[in-house]
């Protein structure tokens, strides 16, 4: 089957025939222009993540300090997962932290929009009260 075609219809199948052709030295037989496109998505795809993560930790740190009364286990056991998924995404990927700091204004404002939904209150601050150490800190908001 065509690359181009293999590519199109069984992308799995399509990285191993790109991978093996690439460790064979048979780069006239990988597209190399797709397989660059893949590479580059592989890191948007891990950026995103970080930043999906990063986004439902917030707001469950939001929702654990502002809605305390209705504090959960279901929450605490969100605020420790997605502090282990970024901790693994950045021990994989140290660049990703620096992304995900930098995003920070337009993450904090998504948490904030989810965490308005789900409570019903109106009253979180403007902008991120705590640094993305503290955020990241496993002791954190979990007394």
């Amino acid at each position: 089957m065509p690359t181009k075609c293999l590519y199109d219809e069984d992308f799995v199948e399509w990285t191993k025939s790109a991978a093996e052709a690439l460790r064979e030295g048979r780069l006239d037989q990988a597209d190399l222009a797709l397989v660059a496109m893949e590479i580059e998505d592989m890191g948007k795809r891990d950026q995103r993540s970080a930043e999906n993560n990063m986004r439902v930790l917030l707001q469950h740190l939001l929702k654990w300090r502002f809605q305390s009364e209705r504090r959960s286990s279901s929450w605490k056991r969100s605020i420790i997962e997605h502090r282990r998924r970024l901790e693994l995404l950045f021990r994989d990927s140290p660049s990703l932290r620096g992304t995900v700091n930098g995003e920070m204004e337009g993450i904090y404002r998504k948490a904030v929009r989810d965490a308005r939904l789900e409570t019903g209150l109106a009253s979180f601050p403007e902008r991120c009260p705590w640094s993305v150490n503290e955020i990241l800190d496993s002791e954190f908001f979990l007394d």
